[in-house]
């Protein structure tokens, strides 16, 4: 069997000067059967994949199916400027606690209407969703007291949101049983800005599925 050797000079882009050599045998009749073989040719540089920037998410936190028409675009601007985040399929609302309560308090205080207004809003574009409230804290305190603490937090919330959610709403009270941040730095000093994230009031809404 004849064979024919080709060689070509495979240039590389503006990233670099190297070269490769490819080489490709012809040959005539049938190649069915004959095992495929790779081989690395002298210096020629290896192939490799690599990832190229950090994971990305295919679910949206904005479904439009989910919404009348009519309520598309306020639902979409308003879920945008409250930082809405989605987890298998329920939409997540954090309000800051330092935003609604005084230090240590868990009655609403006046300037946190603006901020409840919005997410009654978003309640409103999902009136068959399933609502349900929960309370945060950081991780400074007993965890007995932590947890009232949420709780009253988290029904004085939904307390305030029923009316626009158009039913009583869950609430519930976690304490510091469930940071969405580190409370403390790697070396055991405070994390001021963990602590802050974690003070939090969580509206955790599941429209039905389609």
């Amino acid at each position: 069997m004849k064979s024919l050797i080709l060689a070509a000079a495979v240039l590389a882009a503006a990233s670099g000067p190297a070269s490769a050599e490819l080489r490709v045998r012809l040959m005539k009749g049938s190649a069915i059967g004959m095992p495929s073989t790779f081989e690395r040719s002298g210096s020629a540089p290896r192939s490799t994949f690599e990832k190229a920037g950090p994971d990305s998410t295919l679910t949206s936190v904005f479904v439009p199916s989910e919404v009348e028409p009519a309520r598309i675009e306020t639902t979409r601007a308003l879920l945008t400027e409250l930082k809405a985040r989605r987890t298998e399929g329920t939409i997540v609302l954090d309000l800051p606690t330092d935003v609604l309560f005084d230090f240590d308090k868990a009655v609403i205080r006046a300037d946190a209407a603006p901020a409840l207004a919005k997410a009654a809003e978003v309640l409103k574009s999902y009136p068959t969703a399933k609502v349900s409230i929960g309370g945060h804290t950081d991780a400074k305190g007993e965890d007995a007291y932590n947890d009232a603490l949420s709780l009253r937090r988290a029904k004085a919330v939904a307390d305030r949101l029923s009316a626009p959610a158009g039913h009583p709403l869950e609430a519930e009270g976690f304490g510091e049983r469930r940071p969405v941040a580190p409370n403390a730095h790697p070396d055991g000093t405070d994390d001021p800005e963990g602590r802050q994230r974690n003070r939090r009031v969580e509206i955790r809404i599941t429209p039905p599925p389609a």
